[in-house]
């Protein structure tokens, strides 16, 4: 995928240099829009319950009501992160907030599940333009190093911290004014940063912008959203049903046509080469395997609290506050090991917490003790502060300097992705496990769907392993070589000099 900003890449720099404060007010308000899509991941779960009361919703439709959001932004990610370095990252910046606060507006008004899911997506085309454009304007606004690593470091805490809160949000929100108050929230902080950004923020584009690939952007959103949407509905349809077995089959079909076609293009979405920095594939994989647990963990610890043990929102919300609160804390000291220490520490540490996490709530029973959801909540929190900071770090590990953004950006794409399938596969392998005739029923207490978490993880943390060693290092390095551009020629004077006489 190498289509989306490139931090590092060749970027006109600001006509004249900012102002540290003008620098830190335009970080703000990068940060207060990031903070907002990263609630929106998680602050839904906490009222699905009312929402599906409210409008009468199959358990499918309330996986269906996460993951269109997060399935457009995934396949839309980098598409945006192009448009912003050929048309300014300012005007699509803007144009995404509208967009996003438009699309929050009419889910607010939903009057079905299908309405919902429409306006869901608009929602998350206007989110995908506020992610790689919002780390484009950061990274072009800071253009010391050391300033510009201390910004985006607070860009992923935020990040990681929003999505942490978004369970405690929602549940004031839904037990005070009900869930379509989960959405009014994203309407005046949107037009409050529309309005910040027009005065506040530099315009920026890229020197030389990469071309579309509207082929590649094609075959990426067919992938995901025919995979989803196969593993959604299989319970309902069977596992070996005709549809769902075409379905897969589209989806792989998608997966081989976009291999194939990315060596044809000189600038394509998926450049296949990436893959073979043995750093840069681990760090792919972990992001899915961390948002797999964490897409997973939301929606079954939600349905446990409310539905089993009939919680309301708000204290279902308030039990994931430890959460909230140890990935807060663990998310910046894993930068600061990243730093120090390399990826390896804070993802093994991680491969640990997450499985110990999802194997305590294998157990889940409708009296299952609070200090056991509690300890299990804590150590979620710690496993997935520390996973965050190293999947970037990892990702661009010995990539070239005009790669490094690609590499980031399609780390963070890989979180999207991990996100959409937590909530398809966990819910689906849970709901399989209580399936009736032409319905499935989500199970938050299926040990079989906490376990595959529990896989996750455990892969999770030796992926952290095997993919930052020196072998590892060695294929980064070799990659790095191959996707360098070539040395310029020389010039005819110097060429004649050179030749032997």
């Amino acid at each position: 995928m190498a289509s989306g900003s490139s931090p590092t890449a060749a970027q006109p720099a600001p006509a004249a240099p900012l102002s540290r404060r003008r620098q830190y007010l335009v970080l703000g308000i990068c940060c207060s829009s990031l903070f907002l899509m990263g609630l929106d991941t998680t602050v839904l779960n906490v009222g699905l319950p009312a929402l599906q009361r409210d409008l009468d919703a199959p358990d499918s439709g309330l996986q269906w009501a996460i993951d269109s959001y997060s399935v457009v932004i995934a396949s839309l990610l980098l598409f945006s992160g192009s448009m912003g370095d050929r048309f300014g990252r300012k005007r699509v910046f803007r144009i995404g907030l509208i967009l996003f606060s438009a699309g929050s507006l009419l889910s607010s008004l939903a009057p079905s599940l299908g309405w919902l899911i429409a306006f869901r997506m608009l929602q998350a085309v206007g989110g995908s333009m506020l992610n790689p454009v919002a780390m484009s304007i950061i990274t072009s606004t800071f253009t010391d190093p050391r300033a510009r690593a201390r910004a985006i470091g607070v860009w992923g805490g935020v990040v990681g911290l929003s999505m942490a809160l978004g369970p405690v949000i929602g549940g004031l929100l839904v037990d005070g004014f009900g869930w379509r108050a989960i959405f009014w929230l994203n309407v005046p902080i949107s037009l409050a940063a529309v309005v910040l950004t027009t005065i506040f923020v530099p315009h920026t584009k890229a020197a030389r912008s990469r071309r579309f690939d509207p082929v590649g952007q094609l075959l990426i959103a067919t992938m995901l959203g025919v995979l989803i949407y196969a593993i959604i509905e299989a319970p309902a349809a069977g596992w070996a049903a005709t549809q769902t077995v075409v379905l897969f089959t589209v989806a792989a079909l998608a997966l081989v046509g976009l291999v194939l076609h990315s060596p044809r293009r000189p600038e394509p979405l998926l450049d296949v080469r990436l893959f073979r920095s043995a750093p840069f594939a681990g760090a792919v994989l972990i992001a899915i395997l961390a948002f797999v647990t964490m897409g997973g963990f939301l929606l079954l610890n939600t349905l446990y609290l409310q539905n089993v043990r009939g919680y309301s929102a708000l204290h279902a919300g308030l039990f994931t506050l430890p959460m909230a609160a140890v990935t807060g804390l663990t998310g910046p000291l894993s930068g600061r090991l990243v730093a120090s220490h390399g990826p390896q520490p804070s993802l093994v540490i991680a491969g640990l917490a997450l499985p110990a996490s999802a194997g305590t709530l294998a157990f889940l029973r409708p009296d299952t003790p609070l200090a056991l959801l509690v300890s299990a909540y804590v150590l979620f929190g710690l496993g997935f502060g520390m996973v965050n900071a190293p999947i970037t770090n990892t990702a661009v590990s010995g990539m070239p300097d005009a790669q490094a953004g690609v590499a980031a950006a399609v780390a963070s794409t890989s979180r999207q992705i991990g996100q959409a399938l937590g909530v398809a596969v966990i819910g689906s392998v849970a709901a399989s496990q209580v399936a009736g005739a032409g319905h499935a029923v989500i199970d938050p207490t299926s040990s079989v769907a906490w376990c595959v978490m529990v896989g996750c993880g455990l892969v999770l943390g030796v992926l952290g392993v095997v993919t930052t060693g020196r072998w590892a290092r060695d294929t980064a390095a070799r990659t790095a070589a191959r996707l360098a551009p070539p040395p310029p020629a020389p010039e005819p004077a110097t060429a004649a000099l050179a030749a032997p006489r």
